[in-house]
């Protein structure tokens, strides 16, 4: 796994909440290694919001913001569903 790809696993482990880290983190775990160089930017940039809106838009219970309701997003959210079922 190449340095990037470490990064962010570490950190989709270490987000401040509990439910974010199992979340994020398993995400990570299943994911990070087949996202494209683009999809990973884009999921750094979801690991700088806020843990609280990221839960609540991840399961659901809020409606994403346009700028990120993208691809990543939507594989986040279909795994977190996932998760939690």
């Amino acid at each position: 796994m190449d340095i990037t790809r470490k990064r962010l696993a570490f950190r989709a482990h270490h987000m401040g909440t509990n439910e974010n880290d199992l979340f994020f983190g398993g995400f990570a775990d299943a994911h990070l290694a087949t996202l494209s160089d683009a999809q990973l930017e884009r999921f750094a940039a979801l690991l700088e919001v806020n843990d609280a809106d990221l839960f609540l838009w991840a399961t659901g219970a809020k409606p994403v913001p346009p700028d990120h309701d993208h691809d990543v997003m939507a594989l986040l959210r279909a795994f977190t569903l996932h998760f939690s079922a």
